[in-house]
C-alpha cells in the first residue's frame, strides 16, 4: 500500500493514542499543567475522530459508487457478448441449414430429371413452348394484317366485317359501323 492512511486507520491510531494516555492516566497522577495537556489531547483527539467519521463514510460511498458502475458496465459487456455470441450461432445454423436444402434440392431437381425423361421431355417442352408462340404470333399478325388490307379497300371488306356502305350528300361512300343498331322496322 501507498504511505496514505486511509480514514479507518486513522481512526484506529487515535484510539489506540488515547488509550495509552487512559493507562498512563491511571499509573500516575496528574499535577494542574499535565491535566491540562491530556485535556487537551482529548480534546484533539476527538476533533480528530469527528473529522474521521465522514472521510469513512465519503470513502464508503465512493467505493460502493465504484463497484456498482463497475458491475453495470461488466454486466453489459457479458450482455453484449452473449448476443454477438447468439448471433453467430443462429447464422452458422441457419447456413448449415440453408446447405442442406440446397443440397436436397439439387437432388430432388435430379431424381426429377430422371424420372420425367430428362432431356426429351425438355426438348418436346421447349418445342410445344415454340410452336404456342408461333401460333399466337401468327394469330395476332393476322389481324393486323387483316385491319391493313380493310384500311386499303373498305369497299370490298365492309360489309363482311359486319358494317354498311352509306352514301353522303355528296355522294359518296363510306363505311359505317353502327355502335347501337337500328331497329329492323321495314328492312
Amino acid at each position: 500500500m501507498s504511505g496514505v492512511k486511509d480514514p479507518f486507520e486513522i481512526l484506529a491510531d487515535e484510539i489506540t493514542l488515547i488509550r495509552r494516555q487512559i493507562d498512563q492516566l491511571q499509573r500516575t497522577s496528574l499535577d494542574k499543567t499535565e491535566a491540562k495537556a491530556l485535556n487537551a489531547k482529548v480534546v484533539q483527539g476527538l476533533d480528530g475522530m469527528s473529522k474521521v467519521g465522514p472521510a469513512v463514510q465519503d470513502r464508503i460511498e465512493n467505493s460502493l459508487l465504484t463497484v456498482a458502475t463497475d458491475l453495470r458496465l461488466h454486466a453489459m459487456q457479458a450482455a453484449s457478448s452473449a448476443a454477438q455470441d447468439a448471433i453467430h450461432e443462429a447464422h452458422r445454423e441457419s447456413m448449415e441449414a440453408s446447405e442442406r436444402l440446397l443440397s436436397a434440392a439439387g437432388e430432388a431437381r435430379r431424381q426429377a430429371w430422371r424420372y420425367f425423361g430428362g432431356f426429351w421431355v425438355w426438348l418436346a417442352s421447349v418445342g410445344l413452348t415454340g410452336a404456342l408462340l408461333g401460333a399466337l404470333a401468327v394469330f395476332w399478325l393476322q389481324g393486323r394484317a387483316d385491319a391493313h388490307k380493310f384500311g386499303q379497300n373498305p369497299g370490298i371488306f365492309c360489309r363482311s366485317a359486319g358494317g354498311q356502305v352509306i352514301p353522303n350528300t355528296e355522294g359518296r361512300k363510306f363505311c359505317a359501323f353502327w355502335i347501337d343498331q337500328p331497329s329492323q322496322s321495314g328492312n
